[in-house]
């Protein structure tokens, strides 16, 4: 059975309708575990042995999160560099994680116009990604197409529905 590990990094979630709205959308599904850093660690002291046990334990990884100036927010970077350990996710003997499935899961404020070469922040969202691209390989998982919700700020209520059915038919069918 396919087992999902949700990682999930918001800073400001009670602003986040669209956020909000596919992390509850998704809550409880089943093969599916949620792990919400600003919740588990609002002061950053990330528990590095609970984290690698959590990524061992699930075939699928969906690093979740709003693109925050052009990244992840910065705790989920500090997961990064904590949890993504040299010879534990990658280097000499590194293959804790070899062979799982990476999804990520954006949400931006701008539009899909804004993010193109001649847009307003001047490079496409795959630029953006390429550092999560390239942990993902470089820690031999299998970097899957990311899933993107352009102007999340704006959407109505039937657009935030149809987002939620998306990605749990991605969740639950992929």
């Amino acid at each position: 059975m396919k087992k999902t590990l949700i990682l999930f990094a918001h800073p400001a979630l009670e602003k986040s309708r669209m956020n909000r709205a596919l992390l509850e959308g998704v809550s409880g599904l089943n093969g599916v575990t949620i792990n919400d850093l600003y919740e588990k660690y609002p002061d950053y002291h990330i528990d590095i042995e609970r984290e690698k046990a959590l990524m061992k334990e699930h075939s699928h990884i969906v690093w979740q999160h709003p693109l925050y100036w052009y990244s992840t927010p910065a705790l989920m970077k500090e997961w990064f560099d904590r949890v993504l350990q040299y010879g534990w996710a990658y280097g000499k003997n590194g293959k804790a994680l070899a062979g799982k499935i990476v999804k990520s899961v954006i949400t931006t404020g701008g539009s899909k116009e804004a993010y193109q070469s001649n847009g307003h922040n001047n490079y496409t969202m795959e630029t953006f990604l390429r550092p999560l691209e390239q942990t993902a390989r470089l820690c031999g998982m299998t970097y899957e197409e990311p899933m993107i919700f352009y102007g999340a700020l704006h959407k109505d209520e039937t657009e935030l529905s149809a987002a939620l059915e998306r990605y749990r038919n991605w969740l639950l069918n992929d």
